[in-house]
């Protein structure tokens, strides 16, 4: 169960959050965040899983016939091409069109990727073993159920950070017989993007008189937020060990304030997503709009 507001003052106070506390503060914007904008995400999330969830039994049906091509670099070409064209409307799989998901991938069953979606120029995905990686691809061809699950991938450059996505896949049968899998994977970045704009598109009239929305998603240390997201904004959110704290008091999540540029206050909720993975978390921030004298 999501903590009071009125709790939860107490608790920013003990993370240093907060630089005052009264009748300026933002108790209206924790109110809001905590009846409003966790509930419709809350929605959103769940109806995301179920599209995606089913989304990706129609891939494994209509891609089956392609993992049977035998010709390696004709499989690659044709799988290629059909995972764009399950993206496309008019025909394509409705789940994936308009989608926050970052790619759609064929694995054969030795558990290697064969292609991923795109113009194959820049497919580091090709080659690689998921299998290994993640169980939810080796449960998918061994045992030939759909699963879920929050997955690493490495860092693209040498130095860089690991990402994290969604993942959704679902067995490819022919006859009764497993022959491969699809995968398709949303980055936790994208997500914060896709919740950040819902709220935002369903709020135009409060961000049209001045109120600020953010949605992002943790991961252990790690906060994924819209690439357009304000630096100031997210080095002020609760860091790893004050997320901690607030859970350890308040498992189901917690509301907090602080106060940015000596002069805003903004509200912020933070919400366990454990059906994403262990130690995700979806947090909202908010200001309310701009008030007159």
């Amino acid at each position: 169960m999501f903590a009071t507001p009125q709790r939860f003052v107490l608790t920013a106070l003990a993370f240093g959050l907060m630089a005052g506390c009264g009748p300026e503060g933002a108790p209206e914007e924790q109110r809001v965040i905590l009846r409003e904008h966790i509930p419709r995400l809350k929605e959103v999330i769940a109806e995301d899983r179920g599209r995606h969830w089913d989304g990706i039994h129609e891939a494994g049906e209509r891609l089956a016939r392609g993992f049977e091509v035998e010709d390696p670099e004709t499989r690659q070409r044709q799988m290629r091409f059909a995972l764009n064209r399950v993206q496309e409307p008019p025909r394509g799989i409705g789940a994936f069109i308009a989608s926050p998901m970052s790619f759609l991938a064929a694995v054969d069953t030795d558990g290697i990727v064969v292609a991923r979606d795109g113009d194959g120029e820049h497919d580091s995905m090709a080659g690689t073993n998921f299998a290994e990686r993640y169980p939810a691809v080796e449960a998918a061809l061994r045992e030939g159920r759909r699963g879920m699950q929050l997955a690493e991938f490495p860092a693209l450059e040498e130095g860089g950070e690991s990402g994290f996505s969604w993942i959704f896949v679902g067995p490819a049968k022919r006859n009764g017989e497993v022959v491969g899998a699809v995968v398709a994977g949303i980055p936790l970045w994208r997500m914060a993007q896709r919740l950040t704009q819902q709220l935002r598109l369903e709020r135009a009239e409060e961000i049209g008189n001045g109120a600020i929305i953010w949605a992002y998603v943790t991961k252990g240390e790690r906060v994924f937020g819209p690439p357009d997201a304000a630096h100031e904004l997210t080095s002020a959110l609760p860091d790893a060990a004050a997320r901690a704290a607030g859970l350890s008091a308040s498992p189901g999540g917690y509301t907090g304030q602080l106060r940015l540029y000596n002069s805003k206050w903004f509200g912020y909720g933070l919400l366990p997503i454990p059906t994403m993975g262990e130690d995700v978390n979806l947090m909202v921030l908010r200001a309310g709009p701009t008030r007159g004298d």
